[in-house]
């Protein structure tokens, strides 16, 4: 069984201790390609930093809607430049967050839709993060989205409707651990299963989202984890795990543009 975990934060400060050894658990449990996420200048650099280290750790680069108060044209100027890393496979984690609002609406679009424009120009795929956003990520990607859109929606965590405009878009939908949380992850057990194999993703989000049975006893999440993930998975839409793992690990090669 391979598996790709397609979004983790390596360059967390929760992995400063034993990283080299979270990457061998990885591989250990069958995880042997990991995408670690950049959320500012900063994190995109040293994403590109552990991509370059590791040969199984791949690399994105953008500023998450949380940082958009502290974006600039001379920020994105840095990240068109990291992302000629050839290991840089994706720009994101980009979108937008009204839950918790660390950053003004007006900034958070203003930068997502510059984001957009630069990753077409890149021909990157996108990271998308939504929340909150009550239809206006999905507004945003119709009137300013590149035509031939290629992406994923990272922690899915929408609606029904949302989920289907997402997958008419061509869209790639990222299943993290709150499919294995009991009370949680009920409506995410329910929608997974809409969802057509070939536009599943698995992640962990590690160091966050620890999923069950790991989160008995450890806080910390990483990327060895996204295995209970897709065995939930595989159990929640009655699939053969390892066809399931081969269908994510084609999904997830042939999104970010790498060889299978």
């Amino acid at each position: 069984m391979k598996i790709f975990d397609s979004h983790c934060h390596l360059d967390d400060p929760a992995f400063e201790q034993d990283r080299q050894a979270v990457i061998e658990n990885a591989r250990a449990a069958g995880v042997i390609r990991l995408m670690t996420i950049g959320v500012t200048p900063e994190t995109s650099a040293r994403a590109v930093m552990l991509a370059d280290e590791y040969p199984a750790v791949y690399a994105s680069v953008g500023v998450h809607p949380h940082d958009a108060k502290a974006c600039s044209l001379p920020a994105l100027e840095q990240l068109v430049r990291l992302a000629e890393n050839p290991k840089v496979c994706a720009w994101g984690e980009i979108g937008l967050d009204f839950n918790r609002m660390y950053s003004p609406q007006r900034l958070q679009e203003q930068w997502f839709i510059k984001q957009l424009e630069l990753a077409a120009g890149l021909s990157l795929p996108l990271i998308f993060h939504e929340r909150d956003s009550n239809g206006r990520l999905l507004e945003i990607l119709k009137s300013h989205g590149p035509p031939a859109l290629k992406g994923v929606i990272h922690c899915f965590s929408g609606t029904e409707k949302e989920l289907e405009q997402y997958l008419e878009m061509g869209l790639h939908i990222g299943i993290t651990g709150i499919i294995t949380l009991l009370s949680r992850g009920a409506g995410l057990r329910r929608l997974a299963g809409l969802v057509p194999a070939e536009r599943l993703l698995v992640e962990t989000d590690a160091p966050y989202l620890t999923p069950a049975p790991e989160k008995n006893r450890t806080r910390r999440n990483e990327p060895a984890f996204v295995k209970s993930v897709l065995l939930k998975l595989a159990e929640v839409r009655q699939a053969d795990p390892e066809q399931l793992a081969d269908t994510i690990w084609n999904n997830t090669c042939r999104l970010y543009g790498l060889s299978s």
